[in-house]
């Protein structure tokens, strides 16, 4: 395979694509080199920090004390309303400045990790600042440790809250967290059974988090009695539960297929999901040395590979607005966008994350995504006819005012307040650039007839390169 298109498809996949300028430079490097170059620079950790726990805790305290009013004034019931409105104000503050750091962000491959992860412990939380917790501790390790990562998650309040594990306790075990480790997080589904369930919840006791938000062991909730694990007995904690988990090659299979799903393509490959797992587990479950070996594979560069999969709506957003050097006037149109192609990030549709792959498209999603690039490179007009889930509804009616949240959340037409800076875009090329050479350099499926055909009558770079980010071709990466 020619290195530059080795190259742009490592930069597609690995990230969110690669400015021209900088795919010239690396294309005289070979492929393993510029593997290498690409986890240095993902090196840097860039957590979020737009809610201190001090801030949110108070808003939480100030809310439970109306809360445990029997009667409420009217000043009181509308202060109450505008508890609900202003934490509704900070997810959704949280969602696009997350967007937009991904879109300015020098290095991508953390990202793009985090953004696998995201999707793997798929989580949601009312509480800005769990999300905002649970967010950077998938970012801090995203290429680290699996155990560690696996871990932390698990103690994670937004987590332990959202399936369920701060009501596990002794006696009456609550076997939501356990079952989910299992199904979703470690070994697949079909791979325990109930009484494997019954004995990780009781494990799993005791693990909550306290009044400062933190997580803690409460030895009053744990049962300390003797459990029966996958043929294994003893006085089991939710740590050693985890480890016999980490010990079945079983796990390491699972997680190598998310990776090649995430990755490579819709297609599992069975050969190649045996060959990661067998780096991953050889390695302690070390994820940059499963994610070395792939990237430097000579299968994932198969020309049956690039151009082959479908943009998830952040891909696409993302890697717009990073090619054409896009700023959003209005960041809220970023949560119109994620609701109406269906990926609100920190919203997964349920617990086992959004579906992806050909799940992204149908009839109606295939014509506004086709829409949407022309729309924000010429700052248009869109029609939005996403629709609110059933959790954003309820925040809706409890606001001070539905209607206008609902405006806010989903409009049925709007400006996208967009400013491309084109001449910075022109500038990665050189002068002698032509339309068929931008065409190539944008699409990463391989130019048809049809294509040449389409672009042959174009002059001008910018006409051509909205016109190439509107075809069909251009949701594919």
């Amino acid at each position: 395979m020619d290195n530059l298109i080795a190259v742009k498809h490592l930069f597609s996949r690995a990230g969110f694509g690669i400015p021209y300028d900088q795919l010239i430079k690396l294309r005289k490097k070979k492929v393993s080199g510029t593997v290498d170059f690409l986890f240095e620079e993902a090196r840097k950790v860039e957590e979020i920090t737009l809610f201190s726990y001090q801030q949110i805790k108070k808003q939480y305290e100030d809310s439970a004390l109306l809360n445990g009013k029997r009667e409420l004034t009217e000043e009181e019931k509308e202060l109450k309303k505008s508890f609900v409105k202003v934490r509704n104000h900070q997810s959704t503050f949280l969602n696009t400045f997350y967007m937009q750091k991904m879109m300015n962000a020098s290095s991508s491959l953390r990202d793009k990790m985090t953004l696998l992860w995201q999707g793997h412990f798929a989580c949601r939380s009312d509480n800005p600042y769990f999300a905002q917790q649970l967010y950077n501790l998938m970012h801090r390790n995203a290429l680290g440790d699996f155990r560690t990562l696996l871990i932390e998650v698990s103690k994670s309040p937004a987590m332990l809250q959202y399936l369920n594990n701060q009501q596990n306790r002794k006696g009456k075990p609550n076997e939501n967290f356990a079952r989910e480790l299992m199904e979703l997080f470690t070994l697949g589904q079909g791979k325990y059974t109930e009484k494997d369930i019954k004995e990780s919840a009781r494990a799993f006791t005791g693990w909550t988090y306290n009044k400062d938000w933190a997580f803690e062991f409460n030895p009053k909730f744990h049962d300390e009695g003797e459990k029966t694990f996958f043929g294994k007995t003893g006085n089991f904690d939710g740590e050693a539960i985890i480890d016999i988990l980490l010990e079945k090659k079983e796990t390491a299979l699972f997680i190598a297929s998310k990776v090649f799903l995430f990755f490579v393509s819709d297609t599992p490959h069975d050969g190649h999901i045996k060959e990661l797992a067998e780096v991953l587990y050889k390695n302690k479950y070390n994820i940059s040395a499963m994610m070395k070996a792939l990237f430097k594979s000579d299968w994932f560069y198969d020309p049956a590979y690039v151009g082959s999969k479908i943009k998830s709506p952040v891909e696409l957003l993302v890697g717009l607005s990073r090619g054409f050097f896009v700023k959003y006037e209005d960041p809220l149109v970023l949560i119109q966008f994620q609701s109406s192609m269906g990926q609100y990030l920190f919203n997964p549709p349920n617990v086992a994350g959004w579906p992806g792959g050909k799940n992204w498209i149908d009839s109606s999603s295939l014509m506004y995504r086709l829409k949407l690039p022309a729309t924000i490179l010429n700052n248009g007009v869109i029609d939005f006819s996403g629709k609110a889930d059933p959790e954003d509804e309820a925040a809706i009616a409890m606001s001070k005012s539905g209607t206008d949240m609902a405006n806010q959340m989903v409009k049925p037409k709007s400006k996208v307040k967009t400013v491309v800076n084109w001449a910075k875009f022109s500038g990665t090329f050189p002068q002698n650039f032509k339309p068929m050479d931008m065409a190539a350099f944008l699409l990463q499926p391989q130019l048809t007839p049809k294509i040449t055909q389409m672009i042959s009558d174009n002059k001008g770079l910018r006409s051509t390169a909205i016109e190439i980010a509107s075809m069909p071709e251009y949701q594919l990466c």
